[in-house]
C-alpha cells in the first residue's frame, strides 16, 4: 500500500505531547539501567575522579549508601569495580582470590544492606589486581597467556560468587573463559549466578578515564590488542557472541556502546538474547565536556543517547549517568 498526502500526515501524531507519548516506539525506564561504581579502601572516603566529572571512588560504607540510593531510584543492578591499593597488586593478580579483598567486602556489605532488592554485578578480569595493568598473566615475552589466565579467572569468579555476587561479568576476552566459569559455578553450588559476558569488547580509545578510576592506567605496559577486538571488525563480534552463548552466558555485552550501535543491532537480530551496552568512561566524559563547552544540554543529550541504545536493541545500559537518568525518568 502506498501512502499519500494528505490522507497520510505523519506529523499528525506528533502534534501534541500525549500523542507523541502514545506512539513512542522505544521507552527507557530506570529498570533499564545498571550503575557502575568504584570502591576503594578506607572509611568515610569519597575520592572524586578528575577524568570522570561527577564520579567518585567510595569506601565500602559509601558504596552501601550509593547502593541504597540505587534501590530508591528503581535501578535494579549496580556494577562494582575495585581500586586495589598498589601494595596489593602483583604480577599474577593474586589479590583477586582473597576472600576478604575490597570487592568481596563490598559485595557482602551491599547484600547485607539491600538483600534481594538490588543485584550486584562483578567484573572478572585481572587488570585491577596486576602490577602491569593487563587483564591476564604474562609470559616471558609479555604476551597475555590464555589458558593460565582462564584458571585464575575461574577462581576469581568463584570468590565473588561465594561473597554474594548475582552476576559474574568476565571482561577479559580470553577464549573459553565463559565455559570454564559456568562449569565451576555449577560444580560449586552457584547454579543461579548469572554470567553477563563482555562478548564484544573492543580495543577502544574510550577507556582512559576508567583506567584512572581503577588505578591501572599508569601501570599498563603495552596495549590490549592481542585480546580485545579490532574496532574494524563486525563479523568477528558475532562469532564471539555465538561462542559465549554456547558456553553458558545468560546475556552479552557490547563495549563501548555509542560507537558500536551497529554491533548491538546485529547481535540482537542474529541471536535474540539479552544484549547490554556499556556507555564507557570516555563516552561519559565526552558528554560532560559537551555541556561544559556549551555544545548542548547534558540531560537532553543523555536521554537521546539512552534511546539510541534501546532503539538499536539493548535490553539495558551500563552508564555512570544512571542516577541522573533515573531521576529524569521518574520526574
Amino acid at each position: 500500500m502506498t501512502a499519500s498526502y494528505p490522507n497520510t500526515r505523519l506529523r499528525r501524531t506528533r502534534a501534541s505531547n500525549w500523542s507523541r507519548t502514545l506512539h513512542r516506539e522505544n521507552v527507557v525506564s530506570p529498570a533499564d539501567l545498571i550503575w557502575p561504581m568504584f570502591v576503594t579502601e578506607g572509611k568515610g572516603v569519597e575520592e572524586p575522579i578528575g577524568s570522570l566529572p561527577g564520579v567518585s571512588r567510595w569506601s565500602v560504607d559509601g558504596i552501601v549508601a550509593q547502593a541504597k540510593e540505587a534501590v530508591s531510584l528503581g535501578i535494579p543492578v549496580i556494577a562494582l569495580f575495585p581500586n586495589t591499593q598498589p601494595d596489593r597488586r602483583s604480577d599474577d593478580g593474586a589479590e583477586a582470590h582473597n576472600p576478604d579483598n575490597l570487592m568481596c567486602r563490598a559485595i557482602r556489605a551491599i547484600k547485607d544492606a539491600c538483600g534481594e532488592d538490588l543485584g550486584v554485578l562483578t567484573d572478572v578480569a585481572l587488570d585491577p589486581y596486576t602490577s602491569h595493568g593487563q587483564d591476564g598473566l604474562l609470559d616471558e615475552a609479555g604476551y597475555v597467556t590464555n589458558d593460565d589466565t582462564v584458571a585464575m579467572l575461574v577462581d576469581q569468579a568463584l570468590n565473588q560468587a561465594a561473597a554474594g555476587a548475582d552476576i559474574i561479568a568476565p571482561s577479559d576476552m580470553m577464549d573459553g573463559r565463559v565455559h570454564a566459569i559456568r562449569m565451576a559455578l555449577e560444580m560449586n553450588s552457584h547454579p543461579n549466578v548469572q554470567i553477563m559476558s563482555y562478548a564484544a569488547k573492543y580495543a577502544s580509545a574510550f577507556y582512559g578515564p576508567f583506567r584512572d578510576a581503577v588505578g591501572s592506567g599508569g601501570l599498563l605496559k603495552g596495549d590490549k590488542k592481542t585480546y580485545q577486538m579490532d574496532p574494524a571488525n563486525g563479523d568477528e563480534a558475532l562469532r564471539e557472541v555465538e561462542l559465549d552463548i554456547a558456553e553458558g552466558a545468560d546475556s552479552v555485552m557490547v563495549k563501548p556502546g555509542l560507537a558500536y550501535l551497529d554491533i548491538i543491532y546485529r547481535v540482537r537480530e542474529a541471536f535474540g538474547v539479552p544484549v547490554f551496552a556499556y556507555q564507557v568512561s570516555g563516552e561519559y566524559a565526552m558528554l560532560e565536556a559537551a555541556q561544559a563547552a556549551g555544545a548542548g544540554d547534558r540531560d537532553a543529550l543523555l536521554m537521546e543517547k539512552l534511546i539510541a541504545f534501546k532503539r538499536a536493541g539493548c535490553t539495558g545500559i551500563l552508564t555512570y549517568h544512571a542516577p541522573v537518568a533515573a531521576r529524569l525518568l521518574i520526574g
